[in-house]
């Protein structure tokens, strides 16, 4: 039998060369699963990307999702990208070994952490206060800068990393401090500026957009400090669940996260296409 990929939608193709296009998994004739192939991710075109990607259950463990994923990875190398990218969920134990399987290497992860129903306690001398209008139109041109830098160290051009930090906290943070549903903290230690908070509602639950310690002020447990005050921040918002997302290199970070009791709810992986 032959696993093949057919089109079942047309080409989605922008005047800036961004193209997508759903596609069958196909047996011989017979339909057994689907994806969807896309290029122009925020890397730009020579990017791509395979999303939702499945096999329906009779033919699972047989080879198809493998044969469709290189199938996928040929029609990108048609379009011109030289990268691949694809994102799994935790608990898509046959989507992980997929990834690992064809080269897949991850880069970061998404955490998510069911919130204990009393907010912790923040370390003794530790006091945490909103964050006033100067220090937000410093925090916001670092914020923007660090954010860039983030995504040209994993191969984005530095005009396009700038371009998406912008757009990113625009579409964030429209109404700056006022924008409903964000909280912009920052922590004191001994009278001194350790470090900052910005939280935000997202979906049924709150999400950290951004934690930095300061570098003066690091390996002393303010990262830890942070994060609590997340929690604390997240029940008084009414919601019970707090989310993240991580590089995987930022090793530090992952083994504070883990430590707290946060758990992955999707890998995202890359590869180079030779």
């Amino acid at each position: 039998m032959t696993t093949t990929l057919r089109p079942s939608g047309p080409l989605q193709q922008t005047s800036g060369g961004a193209r997508s296009r759903p596609y069958e998994i196909r047996v011989n004739s017979r339909p057994v699963g689907a994806l969807v192939i896309a290029s122009d991710t925020p890397f730009g075109p020579s990017v791509g990307e395979i999303r939702d990607l499945l096999v329906e259950e009779p033919d699972r463990r047989r080879g198809r999702a493998t044969v469709a994923a290189l199938a996928a990875e040929e029609v990108l190398r048609g379009w011109g990208c030289r990268r691949v990218r694809a994102s799994v969920p935790a608990g898509s134990a046959g989507g992980l070994r997929l990834a690992a399987a064809l080269g897949y290497t991850e880069y970061s992860r998404t955490m998510d952490k069911e919130l204990p129903p009393e907010p912790p306690a923040l370390s003794e001398g530790v006091l945490a206060r909103p964050m006033t209008a100067a220090e937000y139109e410093d925090w916001q041109a670092g914020a923007i800068e660090g954010y860039a830098a983030d995504w040209v160290g994993r191969g984005m051009s530095t005009e396009a990393a700038r371009a998406k930090s912008l757009a990113d906290h625009e579409a964030l943070l429209p109404r700056g401090q006022d924008t409903p549903g964000v909280t912009l903290t920052v922590l004191e230690a001994a009278g001194a500026l350790v470090g900052h908070l910005w939280l935000a509602a997202r979906g049924e639950g709150s999400y950290v957009y951004d934690v930095v310690v300061d570098p003066a002020h690091r390996n002393r447990g303010y990262g830890r400090d942070l994060m609590l005050l997340a929690e604390g921040q997240a029940l008084a918002a009414g919601h019970r669940s707090l989310g993240l997302h991580v590089f995987t290199d930022n090793t530090p970070a992952l083994r504070l996260y883990e430590s707290l009791g946060y758990r992955p709810t999707s890998f995202n992986y890359a590869k180079d296409l030779l």
